[in-house]
């Protein structure tokens, strides 16, 4: 038989005769899972429209990204593969080191293999010299390892104060590497600048031995510590300037030793604490000479007149006829003139020179206020290394503002012309004050730099750069000239001084290689009057003074028998053997 094709059916519709007749008995051996037995149908036009559609817009997405990549922002992106291959990274600046007046090393850099980035900083392991240098913190590293902290900061101390001469300026440098990361070229398009070095006034071994001084008269007494200064009263150099107790500036530098640390901050006798300059002290005796010199510029007082004490002073009560107020003395010294009630410290002498006695004109709470400020008490050196604190001169308006309005009464005259009620000073307002007696009334600001690095810094100040505000501060002191020029005045002061230690209570400084002139205080504290402050002030040589000094003994029991007068022994005990050369007059 044969088939003949219809010209009328159209082509697409044409079947084959095996797909017509199908052997219907082998069914059931067709693997339908291979779609054995089943007619296919073409791909619709439909279907291929959509894929096609969607391929075109697949294909225009990237053709309009390539072309915004390359044309729009091409430079863009060109740049930031550049930086791809070009690596900035810091070059750290050396710190300056710091050395004390004779070049030994107090502060340095030493380089950690481990740590390449910078170098360390490294103290040295001096008692005495810690609180004085401060400590530094170091750069920091986000978790990335990339510094957000890129300066070293000094956080105490000179460290802190002198920041800006000691750290210099970051350098920079460029790395270029190929795609695998190797290195082909570096370059340093901005070298680091090294900080200043810094050598200071102060003498290593001395505030060592002061230091240890202050550290023994404690253990030994039950003081809790003290601090000691020693200044030029030319100049305003700081030849020893001391806090006890300490911390350890290598352990603060470096961080680690968190229970060390802890111990610091947990420590109720607070070693952070420059008790030099932010120390604040009930002063007693010491304000006796200037309270002296005040009497006799305002005529309250001769000289040679003698005032008996006879161990109390008993003022009648103005309200209660028959009754007396009575004003302690500690002693019962009879009747002593100016130089010997400084050298024995009479307490009913300068009761009457200060507040007034029947037949005994006194200062009065106004002058004693005003030649308090005038040697530099209720001051702050600000700008300065040794801004502080600034204390506080009682006076009428301070007892009205503290105690309710409670009226001034010549009772808190006289316990204020011994320097007790409410004062309060800091051992560096001690140290100026006694250097202007002995320098016959010049009221220093006491320095830290050396003559060495003054001229190096007023040498580079003549440059091309000109000085900077830092290095200005870092040389800069001011002197000012107490309104009192009467030398005889000054010298019946200084004489009365000097007689404090051959015949009074400061003995323990009569020494025979050096002659020193001082006046010692013992202030009582607190309601009780079981603890005291112990000082000892005064300038060496008598004759022909160069240094003035201030040491102090903080809070120890009243039964005390050793105090700032007893450190300061063993202080120049040491330099006449180490540095003898210190104890020569000018």
């Amino acid at each position: 038989m044969i088939f003949r094709r219809s010209k009328n059916i159209r082509r697409h519709t044409e079947i084959d005769p095996d797909e017509i007749f199908i052997d219907s008995s082998n069914l059931p051996d067709f693997d339908t899972d291979q779609f054995e037995g089943q007619i296919e149908r073409p791909i619709s036009k439909n279907s291929i429209r959509i894929a096609g559609t969607i391929f075109l817009c697949i294909a225009l997405f990237f053709t309009y990204k390539i072309a915004t990549l390359q044309v729009v922002s091409g430079d863009k992106y060109r740049n930031i593969s550049e930086n791809n291959r070009l690596h900035h990274s810091l070059l750290f600046a050396e710190r300056g080191a710091i050395t004390d007046r004779e070049g030994k090393l107090v502060a340095w850099n030493q380089i950690d293999p481990v740590q390449s980035d910078f170098s360390l900083r490294s103290y040295a392991p001096d008692a005495g010299i810690h609180n004085l240098v401060g400590y530094v913190k170091y750069p920091k590293k986000d978790k990335f390892g990339f510094y957000y902290n890129t300066e070293f900061s000094g956080a105490d101390g000179v460290e802190k104060f002198f920041n800006d001469l000691l750290s210099g300026d970051n350098g920079l440098k460029i790395t270029e590497t190929d795609a695998l990361g190797k290195t082909l070229s570096e370059s340093v398009v901005r070298p680091p600048k090294k900080g200043d070095n810094i050598s200071l006034s102060v003498h290593l071994g001395a505030q060592k031995a002061m230091y240890d001084s202050i550290a023994e008269i404690a253990r030994r007494s039950g003081f809790i510590g003290g601090a000691g200064i020693v200044m030029d009263i030319k100049n305003g150099e700081v030849l020893v300037s001391v806090s006890n107790p300490e911390y350890d500036s290598n352990v603060l530098t470096d961080g680690k030793d968190v229970e060390r640390i802890n111990g610091y901050l947990q420590n109720k006798d607070n070693p952070f604490l420059d008790r030099v300059s932010s120390g604040l002290y009930t002063p007693g005796s010491i304000l006796k000479p200037i309270f002296a010199l005040a009497a006799l510029v305002e005529g309250v007082i001769t000289p040679e007149k003698q005032i008996e004490s006879t161990g109390e002073l008993k003022v009648p009560n103005p309200y209660r006829p028959g009754e007396f107020t009575v004003f302690k003395d500690w002693k019962a010294h009879g009747y002593t003139d100016m130089r010997e009630a400084i050298a024995v410290s009479s307490d009913v002498y300068f009761y009457q020179i200060g507040g007034g006695f029947p037949g005994q004109k006194g200062l009065g709470i106004d002058n004693i206020d005003k030649y308090s400020l005038m040697f530099g008490f209720g001051d702050t050196l600000d700008g300065t290394f040794f801004s502080g604190k600034k204390g506080v001169i009682p006076t009428p308006e301070w007892k009205k503002l503290n105690f309710d309005g409670d009226i001034w009464r010549v009772g808190d005259t006289y316990n204020t012309a011994i320097g007790q009620y409410g004062f309060q000073v800091t051992p560096i307002q001690a140290v100026r004050a006694t250097a202007a007696l002995a320098n016959s009334g010049t009221l220093l600001t006491p320095t830290l730099v050396s003559e060495k690095t003054k001229k190096e810094l007023l040498n580079k100040g003549n440059g091309e750069e000109g000085i900077t505000e830092a290095e200005y501060r870092a040389i800069h002191t001011e002197s000012k000239k107490i309104p009192v020029t009467q030398e005889a005045y000054y010298r019946v002061v200084r004489e009365g001084m000097r007689q404090t230690v051959t015949e009074g209570t400061m003995r323990q400084l009569n020494v025979p290689y050096v002659k020193v002139a001082g006046k010692s205080g013992t202030a009582q504290l607190g309601v009780a009057k079981k603890q005291i402050n112990s000082w000892a002030v005064g300038f060496f040589p008598s004759d022909a003074p160069r240094y003035a000094f201030a040491v102090l003994l903080e809070r120890g029991p009243n039964t005390a028998t050793e105090g700032g007068t007893a450190a300061m022994a063993l202080w120049l005990d040491w330099m006449n053997i180490y540095a003898s050369e210190y104890l020569k007059g000018v």
